[in-house]
């Protein structure tokens, strides 16, 4: 799958990694209903370097449709709220 990272790129990850980002998933989105600035901000970069470490960029000259996007690493907390569905950012993990 492809997986765009807002302001930074693309790579792909294989379907079968999504679970392992499940975990971090869950806590940002824990931290945002409560309001926890700090714990999300350091959970949204860890989420971000979870996927550049089981990903393979994709050459900044290609352009995939992406499957799945994140925000990019100095996204604010309203700025998550509008991408997130019911499931958090990575729909069903």
């Amino acid at each position: 799958m492809i997986v765009r990272i807002m302001g930074e790129g693309q790579v792909t990850l294989a379907e079968s990694r999504l679970a392992e980002l499940n975990k971090l998933d869950e806590e940002l989105l824990a931290e945002m209903e409560n309001g926890d600035g700090p714990g999300f901000r350091a959970t949204l970069q860890a989420l971000l370097a979870k996927v550049h470490e089981l990903g393979e960029p994709l050459p900044d000259d290609s352009l995939e449709p992406s499957d799945l996007i994140l925000p990019s690493p100095d996204a604010t907390l309203e700025e998550v709220r509008v991408l997130l569905t019911d499931e958090g950012l990575i729909p069903g993990t």
